[in-house]
């Protein structure tokens, strides 16, 4: 089924555990702290299900259903890029800051999914769970987070090395049900207004920590699953106009801790096996499928930003000054670039079995200068604005006042704007680039794809030595040092 966002929004009714500030959430739907956000979600979904998005966001399965295209399995170039043009749809309703969107763990899932033939070759009894979840998260319009990392307590030692062997969740006990799992995972963002969540690890796992070596999917309300909020910073926002993004875009990052949560073994992918908890994401098209569409969100996200930076100048009147033009052609220039390694990766895109994959060196080459570029483009629009974007009104409530609303249009000018308009949009700009809110950001978008040295080793691992020595050689095999020695002791001899 296609879910509208009143349909969404009621599923997360479910009676799940979610603790802030000391107390049990009844309903995040409408508590201050996630309520705005949950609505954001849901008006992703109702622009999916609209009619005259149909074909945009929709596609045809094999029994005939339509289903959002965040779940496709391309099978050519052409289907990679519709796919894709979907996907930035999407996430211009939230301009780039959902980073756990629904398409993310989908992406992660249906890259799996192209995988098959790795968990045939582990497990087939896990890869039927995995091919029936894909096919049940797919045509119930689900909404997945997940977590794949490990709390960090002394990370001087593995999992299995910690004081509490069950700090990070682990296999606790194992019967012909299925698995019982104790411990605690990070980070489940959006956790909070997804329907179920996929747990597995991404971090290498070493001979001793099996128990640690899982991957499953269970439901958000699964009995024992206890959802760690962070603080909201939404609930910090109650005004639209002065917090217009962390008011209705703060996805929430959580803990998850599992308290005995019984797994069964149609929801279990892998167990207990360290090889291919690793080959779940490298093996198989997922992690490639699943950053793909980060570097989709990230393109439009720097889109947004781009022409914040533009407009600041228009706002401050500077946007003439040469140096000003040049560093809005450097910023668009690396807007760019992000854009076209997207593209790139498209059409250096090869097959899968019967799949068109987005390609591996090109991907993780746009992640390496990505993470990079992300606190220098921020830093760029802090430059760009100055103080504007600090001396503003208080909040929404001195409009109320009449003689401080005169005062605020007396002192918020601009050659390019009104008062008001300068003030919401230096509001929006500070949401985006110096609240907390915007440094959580700069956080995610640092680290989302793990520390720069394992994006770093990804490049490496992946990249076409053979193809840049087979240059090398070629040019060294040209000349030799005998071609301009032998002649001259032949000569010197006569």
């Amino acid at each position: 089924m296609i879910k509208t966002g009143a349909e969404h929004t009621a599923s997360l009714r479910d009676g799940r555990q979610i603790f802030l500030d000391g107390a049990l959430v009844a309903d995040a739907t409408t508590h201050p702290a996630y309520r705005r956000a949950v609505a954001s979600v849901g008006r992703m979904f109702d622009f999916h299900s609209a009619p005259e998005n149909r074909e945009l966001m929709t596609f045809e399965t094999e029994t005939g259903t339509r289903a959002n295209r965040i779940w496709q399995l391309p099978k050519s170039y052409e289907d990679l890029k519709i796919r894709r043009r979907g996907l930035e749809a999407w996430t211009e309703l939230h301009g780039g800051f959902l980073g756990r969107a629904p398409d993310h763990v989908a992406s992660c899932i249906s890259g799996m999914y192209m995988g098959l033939d790795q968990f045939e070759l582990y497990d087939p009894a896990r890869a039927r769970a995995l091919a029936d979840y894909y096919t049940y998260a797919r045509d119930n319009d689900l909404y997945l987070t997940y977590v794949i990392i490990n709390p960090q307590a002394d990370r001087s030692k593995n999992a299995a090395e910690q004081a509490d062997p069950f700090l990070s969740a682990a296999i606790v006990d194992e019967d012909t049900s299925g698995i019982t799992v104790r411990g605690a995972k990070m980070l489940a963002t959006g956790g909070i207004m997804a329907n179920e969540v996929f747990v597995t690890c991404i971090q290498p796992l070493q001979k001793g920590e099996e128990p640690y070596a899982l991957s499953f999917a269970i439901p958000m309300n699964t009995k024992g699953l206890k959802i760690l909020s962070r603080k909201s910073y939404e609930a910090g926002a109650p005004s639209v106009f002065d917090n217009p993004l962390a008011s209705r875009f703060d996805e929430n990052d959580a803990v998850l801790y599992f308290d005995d949560v019984k797994v069964p073994w149609d929801r279990i992918f892998v167990a207990r096996d360290i090889a291919m908890t690793g080959r779940q994401f490298h093996a198989t098209p997922a992690h490639v499928y699943q950053n793909y569409q980060a570097q989709i969100r990230l393109s439009v996200k720097l889109k947004f930003l781009l022409a914040i930076a533009r407009r600041t100048t228009e706002i401050n009147g500077t946007t003439n000054f040469p140096q000003v033009r040049e560093t809005l052609g450097q910023l668009a220039a690396e807007a760019a670039m992000v854009d076209a390694f997207v593209a790139a990766m498209e059409a250096k895109g090869s097959y899968y079995g019967p799949y068109f994959v987005p390609d591996r060196h090109t991907l993780y080459a746009a992640q390496t200068l990505a993470q990079q570029l992300y606190g220098k483009f921020i830093s760029t629009l802090r430059e760009l604005a100055g103080g504007g974007m600090i001396m503003l009104p208080s909040s929404v409530h001195d409009y109320e006042n009449p003689e401080l609303a005169a005062l605020i249009a007396k002192t918020q000018q601009s050659p390019a704007a009104s008062a008001e308009e300068k003030v919401k949009f230096y509001k929006l700009a500070w949401d985006a680039v110096g609240s907390e809110f915007a440094s959580r950001h700069t956080q995610y978008e640092m680290f989302y794809a793990g520390a720069s040295f394992v994006v770093k080793g990804h490049s490496f691992r992946t990249y076409d030595w053979a193809g840049a020595d087979r240059l090398l050689d070629m040019m060294l095999s040209s000349y030799s040092l005998a071609d301009e020695v032998a002649p001259a002791v032949a000569r010197a001899a006569e």
